[in-house]
């Protein structure tokens, strides 16, 4: 009984609680994402799911975002969310740094992370493994993201049919805290302690 209510103390004092961010930017309500990868619009994530919307109205889109991992934390998802009416395909880039410098016409995707084609198959999937794996040129990367700055390069070249429909796309960036130094050995010490003290009462009180 004893470690049935201390092992749960001592994991909530010791494991961050998971938390939900919200909607941190979306076009329609808090204006266009930059179409220019050199200055990209900033968003600031918070722990947890932070949602970001955009789209068109009847012409190709390309958009750029820039974002930054703090530190104690790392990006752990892409997630493609479910927004209708969807485009037929897309494209979404991922570039270390506060820039996208690869330009709109190169012929290979040299200086990004990684990328990917995104379409309807990839709604609630989490896209950085697919990105990760180096392709035209890109670097490739092993997620989750750590610390530091990052841009995203969403484009997305379908025209909706009819062509004056106006569709949406939709990304959810999960930002997730990881243990400080310590803290696992902290946990383990504490567990093992715990065992002691009442494997030492039990004799006690067996006596």
């Amino acid at each position: 009984m004893f470690l049935r209510s201390v092992v749960p103390l001592l994991i909530a004092g010791i494991l961050p609680l998971p938390t939900f961010g919200a909607i941190i930017h979306d076009e329609a309500v808090n204006g266009s994402f930059s179409s220019s990868g050199l200055s990209p619009t900033s968003v600031v994530l918070a722990p947890g799911s932070n949602q970001i919307f955009g789209g068109n109205g009847n012409t190709a889109i390309r958009d750029y975002v820039t974002f930054n991992v703090p530190v104690g934390y790392v990006l752990t998802a892409i997630t493609m969310l479910n927004t209708t009416p969807l485009g037929n395909l897309g494209f979404l880039g991922l570039q270390a740094g506060n820039q996208i410098t690869l330009p709109t016409n190169a012929a290979t995707a040299a200086g990004l992370l990684g990328w990917i084609h995104y379409a309807s198959a990839n709604i609630n999937q989490n896209l950085l493994p697919f990105m990760s794996i180096p392709a035209n040129g890109s670097s490739g990367f092993t997620p989750p993201l750590s610390p530091g700055d990052y841009s995203l390069w969403i484009q997305d070249s379908s025209i909706p049919t009819p062509p004056d429909t106006a569709f949406r796309y939709g990304f959810d960036l999960q930002l997730t805290a990881t243990p400080e130094p310590g803290t696992w050995e902290t946990a383990l010490m504490a567990f093992a302690g715990a065992g002691f003290w009442l494997a030492r009462r039990r004799r006690v009180v067996s006596k």
